[in-house]
This record gives C-alpha cells, sequence and structure tokens, in this order.
C-alpha cells in the first residue's frame, strides 16, 4: 500500500496539469475533461468522501456547493476572467479537500464554504481554455464532475465503518496535492 501511494505522489506532477490539450468544446469533451486530469479526480473524490462523513442535508449541500461554485467559475472564465495562481489554488485543493475528508467532521457550513472557494479554481480552469459550444461543454463537465462526487459518496459510505482506512485514503489525496503544489 505504501509503495501505491509512493507511485501516485511521483507521477502526481506529471499527471495534475491536465487542463491545456484536450478538446474543450461539446458535451462529450466536458463528459471527458474532468477524468483526465489527476488533480480533478481527487478533488471531486474528495468532495464525496468529505459529505459522506456528514448528515442529513450536508450529504448534499456539500457537492452542491462545489457544482454551483465551479459553475460559476465556469462562466467567469469562459467570459475572460482570470485567477492568479489558478493553478496552486487547484493543486491546493486537492491537499485541503482530501485533508479534511480525512480529518475534519461535523462542520458542514465551513465545509460547504471550503469547496466552494475552492470550486471557483475548478470552474475558471474549465471555462478560460474553451473556445466553443460552451453549454455543452459545461453541461458535460458537471455530469462528470457530479459522478465523481457520487463515487467518493460512495466510497465514504462504504468506509465509514473503518475510520481509520477513511483517514488513510483521505491523507493519500492530501498527499498527492502537497506534491502537486510542491511541483
Amino acid at each position: 500500500m505504501k509503495k501505491l501511494f509512493a507511485l501516485i505522489a511521483l507521477a502526481a506532477p506529471a499527471l495534475a496539469s491536465a487542463h491545456p490539450g484536450h478538446g474543450d468544446s461539446g458535451l462529450l469533451n466536458g463528459l471527458l475533461h474532468p477524468i483526465t486530469g489527476l488533480d480533478h479526480i481527487l478533488a471531486m473524490l474528495a468532495v464525496g468522501l468529505w459529505a459522506a462523513s456528514f448528515s442529513g442535508k450536508a450529504r448534499w449541500a456539500i457537492p452542491a456547493a462545489f457544482v454551483a461554485m465551479m459553475a460559476a467559475g465556469f462562466a467567469f472564465g469562459a467570459g475572460g476572467g482570470e485567477m492568479p495562481m489558478m493553478e496552486q489554488g487547484i493543486a491546493a485543493s486537492v491537499l485541503v479537500i482530501g485533508l479534511a475528508a480525512a480529518w475534519v467532521q461535523r462542520i458542514p457550513a465551513a465545509a460547504a464554504a471550503v469547496v466552494g472557494a475552492f470550486a471557483l479554481f475548478h470552474g475558471v480552469a474549465h471555462g478560460a481554455e474553451l473556445h466553443g459550444h460552451a453549454a455543452w461543454f459545461a453541461f458535460g463537465f458537471v455530469l462528470s464532475t457530479a459522478a465523481l462526487h457520487a463515487a467518493g459518496f460512495l466510497i465514504g459510505t462504504a468506509l465509514q465503518k473503518n475510520l481509520w482506512i477513511n483517514r488513510i485514503v483521505g491523507t493519500a489525496i492530501g498527499a498527492v496535492g502537497l506534491s502537486l503544489l510542491l511541483a
């Protein structure tokens, strides 16, 4: 298990900058875009993992906050808006949300605010690289992002019986985020 985490951490810098160079228009490209970058995959899974640690409406509010703010960031980026340190913000989202999923629980309002803030970085990155058919691309990446949240939620729900495995998974995601920040 340690070797697997080390391999992921070493490969992460090469896989992280997955934003440029993908198809940037249409539904299919929008669906595929979030699952082609390790940074996005891990951040989305971590959102789902963290949401699974809550009960009631918070379980849905946390991923919903991410999707809503990502969509707002997308509109901002597609309109020519820029965010300073965008790639660092995306890498930080992997670090912070991964560690939060492992270690921080029972603060739903703060969780929604944290994931929402980081979602802006992801959304602006998607919007800034867009060159055509914004609506279909946006619809596709929103669906794909929600599916990754759901996968993380299912994993988190399954891991609730063993808190330490959940903590190891979240910490490993955070470690990859740290390697992305240091790359």
